[in-house]
C-alpha cells in the first residue's frame, strides 16, 4: 500500500514539474528567445537550449520533450545569425527531435516533425587526413521546409535540403538536396516516391505504378468514417 501511495505520488508530482517547468508566453525563458509566439509551448524537461536569442518561434507552435534546439557552436559564442533557428505558426516538433543551426534553418508554417527526428544544417569537413573528422567544420548551408510538410520519425534533414511544400518524408530518410512540392520521398538517400501532376493524381517518377487519386480533406475524412467508399 506504502509503495503504491509513493509511486501515486511520484507521478503527480512529474506531472506538475512538467507542467510548470514548460517554457510558454510570460515566463522567463520564452523572452529570451527571439520570438516565442502566443499559444506556443517548449515541453520540459529540454534536451539541450542554447543560443535562444537566434531562435524564432512562431504562435500556437508544440515542441516536445527532450528535445535540442541550438545555434552556434557553444553556449557561449556570442557571434550568432539573427534568425540563425525559425519555427513557423502551428508546427509540432516530436520528442527528442535535434535542430542545431549555425547560419539558417527555417520550417514554414503547421510542418509537423515525428520523433526523434535530426535537423543540422552544418556537417564536418575530411579533407584533412591529419586532423580528427570532430574537429574539421564543415560548410554551412541553409536549410529550409516548406509550409504544410510532415517529416517522419527518425528521418534525418542534411546541411543544403530544400524542402518544398506538403511534401511527405518517410520515417528513417535521409534528405538532402531540393525536394519539389507536393512529393513523398523515401528512403536512403531520400528519393521521389510519388509527386502530384494536376489534372491527374499521385504518380509514380516512371509513370508505371498506380496512380492515386486526389482527395480534398472532406473525402478523406468521409472515406476513415465510411461514409464514402474508397475509389
Amino acid at each position: 500500500m506504502l509503495r503504491r501511495l509513493v509511486n501515486r505520488l511520484i507521478h503527480a508530482l512529474w506531472v506538475w514539474v512538467q507542467r510548470m517547468g514548460a517554457t510558454a508566453p510570460g515566463t522567463r525563458l520564452a523572452g529570451e528567445f527571439g520570438g516565442f509566439g502566443e499559444g506556443s509551448c517548449l515541453a520540459f524537461p529540454t534536451a539541450t537550449l542554447y543560443g535562444v536569442r537566434s531562435i524564432h518561434i512562431g504562435t500556437g507552435t508544440l515542441i516536445g520533450r527532450s528535445c535540442t534546439l541550438s545555434v552556434g557552436y557553444s553556449p557561449d559564442e556570442t557571434t550568432l545569425p539573427e534568425r540563425g533557428l525559425v519555427i513557423g505558426d502551428r508546427c509540432v516538433v516530436g520528442a527528442r527531435t535535434s535542430m542545431t543551426a549555425h547560419e539558417s534553418i527555417v520550417l514554414g508554417d503547421d510542418v509537423w516533425l515525428g520523433q526523434d527526428v535530426f535537423v543540422s544544417d552544418a556537417s564536418h569537413g575530411y579533407q584533412d587526413p591529419e586532423t580528427p573528422i570532430g574537429a574539421q567544420l564543415g560548410l554551412h548551408q541553409p536549410v529550409s521546409i516548406g509550409s504544410g510538410s510532415w517529416i517522419g520519425h527518425g528521418a534525418v534533414i542534411l546541411p543544403g535540403a530544400r524542402i518544398g511544400r506538403n511534401v511527405v518524408v518517410a520515417a528513417g530518410s535521409v534528405v538532402r538536396g531540393m525536394v519539389e512540392d507536393h512529393a513523398v520521398v523515401g528512403g536512403v538517400p531520400a528519393r521521389v516516391i510519388r509527386r502530384l501532376e494536376p489534372g491527374v493524381g499521385w504518380s509514380t517518377p516512371d509513370g508505371t505504378g498506380e496512380v492515386r487519386p486526389v482527395w480534398s480533406s472532406d473525402e478523406v475524412a468521409g472515406v476513415l468514417s465510411g461514409e464514402i467508399e474508397p475509389a
